[in-house]
């Protein structure tokens, strides 16, 4: 049977990106998702539910149609129209991965529908060359904290803490930021005592993560790459960024290019005194805070029916 006639469902995971000092390199998986199911249909054609379902069941300007598309076009392969379900909880231009699950879920329908039979490297590294880097997509695939790099056209990468128990706490303000817009602010260069902190601070998240090292995460977080320039534009962070001596309180960041922060917590201590205290610090008593965890990648979950 061919697998254009085959329905085809699979979750891809929210990201946060950088971490703090793992700019364009590193990658947490969350455990809030964007849910697919596809079915080869007469037209294109889109139902949402969830967050932003409106502007996710758009048929133009839809990046995981348009991918689609394109992935296929490159391939010199026609487009099987596709009549898509899907159930979102990843808020879009919030720093959570939801370009690069967009990406990936692109790719992903083109290589079921399109017959392309590519391998999860080459699934993996044409949605990273489409988002111009790895750090989101390669989480998004793989779960965990993911360190990546791309070396020319290939994508390198390692995972681990997929089975950490650590609390994740994301402060949702209420206007979205691009990416590119958040690129924009960063200066052009960098002193060397900027770049050695911030190689220092990476070494030690990634042992963190690995060694289930959650102290370490204080001094670890800290960054000077890019977030001392996007607070002006990501106004929570120098509001929650003192939360981390808070007890409970791992370690605060930039979720990716911000808007949102990422608080990093310890699950024993009571979601509701964190969520009190961050609350307060942004002076904002209806503050919206996603509550998740450490998820695995699409790789584990990838399901055809």
């Amino acid at each position: 049977m061919s697998t254009t006639a085959t329905p085809f469902h699979y979750k891809l995971p929210a990201t946060s990106a950088n971490l703090g000092p793992g700019f364009d390199a590193l990658g947490l998986a969350m455990a809030l998702y964007l849910t697919v199911d596809a079915i080869a249909a007469p037209d294109f054609a889109i139902e949402a539910t969830g967050r932003d379902a409106a502007l996710c069941a758009q048929l133009e300007n839809n990046l995981i149609l348009d991918t689609y598309r394109e992935v296929l076009a490159t391939q010199g392969r026609e487009a099987t129209p596709l009549h898509l379900k899907l159930q979102n909880e990843i808020p879009l231009g919030m720093g959570m991965g939801s370009s690069a699950a967009a990406l990936l879920s692109g790719v992903l329908l083109a290589n079921h529908f399109g017959n392309l039979a590519w391998s999860n490297q080459q699934i993996l590294e044409e949605a990273c060359r489409r988002e111009g880097h790895p750090d989101n997509v390669a989480a998004c695939w793989l779960g965990g904290m993911t360190s990546s790099a791309m070396p020319s056209s290939s994508v390198i990468t390692a995972t681990c803490g997929q089975d950490l128990d650590w609390r994740l706490m994301v402060c949702l303000p209420p206007a979205s930021l691009s990416t590119s817009k958040a690129r924009a602010l960063l200066p052009p260069t960098y002193s060397r005592e900027d770049a050695v902190t911030n190689v220092q601070n990476t070494a030690l998240l990634v042992s963190a993560f690995a060694q289930n090292r959650p102290e370490l995460l204080r001094t670890a977080m800290g960054d000077r790459i890019h977030q001392p320039y996007r607070s002006q534009a990501c106004p929570l962070l120098p509001l929650l960024l003192p939360l981390n001596t808070l007890a409970g309180v791992y370690g605060v960041a930039l979720s990716g290019a911000g808007p949102s922060v990422l608080l990093i917590t310890d699950r024993s201590t009571p979601v509701e005194s964190i969520l009190a205290a961050i609350r307060a610090a942004a002076g904002n008593p209806s503050l919206e805070v996603l509550v998740t965890s450490i998820a695995m990648g699409v790789i584990p979950r990838l399901i055809t029916l």
